[in-house]
């Protein structure tokens, strides 16, 4: 019985890394499409193409998140119910950054929507799914929109970077594996 309670105390925790892991890679996309992207010209063919990627896979980190979010509460719930943590200034801190990105995964989509609806409406759509607006089409939003978006994307990427630093041995090891994982599947000896 203690190992069935035992696997379960974990799966949340693992679900999470996982998600973690997906979004990781999701941002990664959403940051590269979208420097690319806004250095696009009008006239080139693919471009709306792209922007319509662009939004889906945002659309996709909304929802993760939210997934995310339930399975974090669920985490912190089972964690906390039996040992509440040690209010030390570095927990604070772990705290604060990760409320902080939590923020920004929000925050940045968002103001996405904000400027595809403010530009023109009924124009997001999840991979050719039309879905409503959000905010209303406004020609004077669109400029608060770009900024806003752009903004708190390099900000967020700035959070990113800090918590890639504060988390440094866990990169490592994983770029670790990567590598031997490549190292096996390119490289067989």
């Amino acid at each position: 019985m203690a190992i069935a309670t035992k696997f379960r105390l974990n799966s949340a925790f693992k679900q999470l890394m996982s998600v973690h892991w997906w979004m990781a890679g999701i941002y990664l996309v959403l940051f590269s499409t979208g420097t690319f992207m806004s250095q696009l010209n009008r006239e080139v063919s693919f471009r709306d193409d792209f922007y319509d990627f662009h939004k889906s896979i945002g659309v996709l980190s909304m929802a993760l998140l939210t997934w995310r979010i339930l399975l974090l509460l669920q985490v912190w719930w089972k964690k906390y119910t039996k040992r509440f943590p040690k209010l030390s200034r570095h927990w604070w801190q772990t705290v604060a950054l990760h409320g902080s990105l939590y923020v920004f995964m929000w925050a940045v989509p968002i103001t996405g929507f904000l400027l595809s609806n403010s530009f023109k409406a009924s124009n997001v759509k999840f991979f050719g799914i039309l879905l409503p607006d959000i905010f209303p089409q406004n020609q004077v939003m669109v400029d608060v929109g770009r900024g806003l978006h752009f903004w708190l994307s390099y900000t967020f990427l700035a959070f990113v970077v800090l918590h890639s630093i504060e988390q440094w041995k866990v990169v490592r090891a994983n770029w670790r594996r990567l590598g031997q994982f490549l190292k096996s599947k390119f490289n067989p000896a």
